[in-house]
């Protein structure tokens, strides 16, 4: 299978994954992700900050304050109807009473109340009971309304006071977090339908027919976008009293300012710590219902509700296909640091897009998207850094099986990637270098066809050192050679093989020179240098081109073969690369040092360690013969 053919699979399967992820989620399963969204939406929230709410709205809250003057909990009926009593007298629009008055009390109480409730605009509170604590029941019917969460039945005010007053369903849908992100505006048992206590309460207040389209609502000619399900989206302008509350006590204090009551849609409810409902939300722990219901009723009347629409629904469907597809593209596109880098600078824009959306008024799922495209990203980048690890082992094992010519492996490895170095790379790199000593004087006493072998033996000994540890030689120096660690590409253990390479290179060349005959080994000895840093790697020639490394780094290592002889050793080595490498010595070997040395051509002192073996020459020699 070649690979255009393996990354259009992909893509095909990272589109069903994300298809089969939306699908399964719009269809009510993967609750994980609810919570997931609603984490993502108290962060959102958190980022867009408090914002003013537009000045519509009155909680007149029953609070501590009230519960101690007045001893008890729930509010005497009678001191109730003195609350709306005031509260009408000063002409609002509508008085909303968030209080279930579904049980009797003292009959001049209730007699009191429900005269009270005649003499104004009023709408009171119902509850919806659903045969678990979960809303949301499969719909039993066909046509838009069977998306309704299915009560069981509804509990109503008390007869003598829904006569004198329009009822309202108070439930509101929480998310996995326990905070509410929705309040549902139609509520449905078997053979009724009811409205929400926040849409009787926009209704009356803005004075306008509502209408029940297939997918939204519309408040005259106004369209009110709404969830699939005919939930409205909520989100808080901010912490609890964002919007503006007065405590009933004012009224029985005879302090109710009037402008804060009339010609306003006024809320009674419940804000008593232990009693009423409290919600956690994005600004605080303990939010009181009558607050969640009231940011609802502003939104229906102001307007500045957040859109979760189908239109979303459909821009939701999209990313969770679309985007995953891209980051997989992107992989594909480049097998490197830039295909990563740009399939993150993709995901962080989609994430900026989804906050901004989110503070602009749209509200575009997150967590949906986010499971369509980390698992199969996730996948594929492991499947492409097996493959890349594969092909590298396979480069490794082709290199090494080649290493002893080494132009024909340079022409191989080329050949497979014409490109390769085609402009200079710079990055960090490990480099040995090694020399014989005496080589040029002997080479003035003996045979030519005997000075070849020897030479011939040198070079079979780097070879064999080079292959065995993954280092290339970049070449041959007639009596010396450099050894490079790090091409094709850099490695995270380059520092460790130069190291191990130079360690082998001294005890297999002293074994080799101990061989010699003495005539030959007596005149010979060798010094090697190893340095880890930056270079810039690159082809040189024009006809005839090799590869090369260049910089400061290369000649540093160099110069560590001097330092070596100036102090009368055999093996230089950085504190770079000791470093670089985690090497602290080992049971065979002497590490002596540091030495702070100056090297030719370059300012500065180089940090500087001499090894050698422990057991000395001979016993060096017998565990090079060993290894061999």
């Amino acid at each position: 299978m070649t690979r255009r053919v393996q990354i259009l699979v992909a893509l095909a399967l990272t589109a069903l994954w994300g298809a089969g992820i939306f699908a399964a989620h719009a269809g009510g399963h993967l609750r994980f992700l609810d919570r997931l969204e609603a984490t993502l939406t108290d962060w959102r929230t958190q980022v867009r900050g408090v914002q003013r709410p537009p000045d519509l709205v009155t909680i007149v809250a029953i609070d501590d304050t009230v519960v101690k003057r007045g001893g008890s909990y729930p509010l005497p009926r009678a001191d109730l109807a003195r609350v709306v009593d005031t509260i009408v007298q000063f002409k609002p629009k509508v008085v909303a009473i968030d209080l279930l008055l579904v049980d009797r009390s003292a009959a001049i109480g209730d007699a009191t109340l429900a005269n009270t409730l005649a003499t104004g605009p009023m709408v009171l509170a119902a509850a919806a009971i659903f045969p678990s604590a979960s809303e949301n029941v499969a719909p039993g019917s066909a046509g838009p309304l069977a998306v309704l969460p299915q009560a069981e039945r509804f509990l109503l005010p008390l007869p003598a006071f829904a006569d004198h007053a329009e009822v309202g369903i108070v439930n509101v849908a929480t998310g996995q977090s326990g905070s509410p992100l929705s309040v549902p505006m139609l509520f449905r048992t078997r053979d009724k339908v009811e409205l929400s206590f926040p849409l009787r309460v926009a209704t009356r207040a803005l004075d306008k027919p509502l209408t029940i389209a297939p997918d939204h609502l519309m408040l005259g000619d106004r369209a009110v976008p709404t969830d699939t399900d005919f939930a409205l989206p909520i989100t808080y302008y901010g912490p609890r009293r964002t919007i503006r509350t007065v405590s009933a006590q004012s009224i029985f204090d005879g302090t109710l300012n009037r402008a804060a009551i009339e010609n306003r849609i006024v809320v009674i409810g419940a804000s008593v710590a232990g009693g009423g409902d409290f919600y956690p939300t994005p600004f605080d722990s303990l939010m009181p219902g009558v607050e969640v219901v009231s940011t609802a009723i502003t939104h229906l009347v102001a307007g500045d509700g957040i859109v979760r629409d189908h239109r979303v629904h459909i821009a939701d469907a999209l990313a969770a296909i679309l985007l995953p597809m891209l980051l997989v593209g992107l992989l594909a596109w480049r097998r490197s640091a830039l295909g990563i880098m740009a399939a993150a600078a993709v995901m962080i824009a989609w994430a900026g897009l989804n906050t901004f959306a989110f503070t602009h008024g749209v509200w575009l799922n997150a967590a949906t998207t986010l499971a369509a495209a980390v698992p199969p990203v996730a996948i594929f980048a492991g499947v492409q850094l097996w493959a890349g690890g594969r092909r590298t082992q396979y480069l490794a094992a082709k290199s090494r099986s080649l290493a002893q010519f080494q132009a024909p492996a340079v022409q191989e490895w080329l050949a497979r990637d014409p490109n390769f170095l085609s402009k200079p790379v710079r990055q960090d790199a490990a480099i040995v270098f090694i020399d014989l000593s005496g080589f040029t004087s002997l080479s003035e006493r003996i045979d030519p066809d005997a000075l070849q072998e020897i030479l011939q033996a040198f070079h079979a000994r780097i070879d064999k050192a080079a292959v065995d540890c993954g280092g290339m030689i970049t070449g041959f120096l007639g009596d010396g050679a450099m050894i490079l660690f790090g091409l094709p590409a850099a490695m995270p253990d380059d520092a460790a093989r130069a190291l191990k390479c130079a360690i082998d290179l001294h005890r297999g060349v002293e074994h080799w020179i101990a061989s010699l005959p003495s005539a030959i080994g007596g005149q010979l000895g060798f010094k090697i240098g190893a340095h880890f840093g930056e270079i810039v790697a690159s082809r040189l020639g024009e006809t005839h081109q090799h590869i090369t490394a260049t910089g400061d780094t290369v000649n540093v290592a160099s110069r560590l073969m001097e330092v070596a002889v100036r102090n009368d050793a055999r093996l230089a080595l950085s504190n770079t690369l000791l470093d670089t490498a985690d090497f602290h010595g080992a049971p065979d070997g002497v590490l002596s040092g540091p030495l702070l040395a100056q090297v030719r051509g370059r300012s500065g002192v180089v940090t500087v360690w001499f090894w050698r073996d422990r057991d000395g020459p001979k016993q060096a020699a017998a565990k090079a013969e060993a290894i061999d």
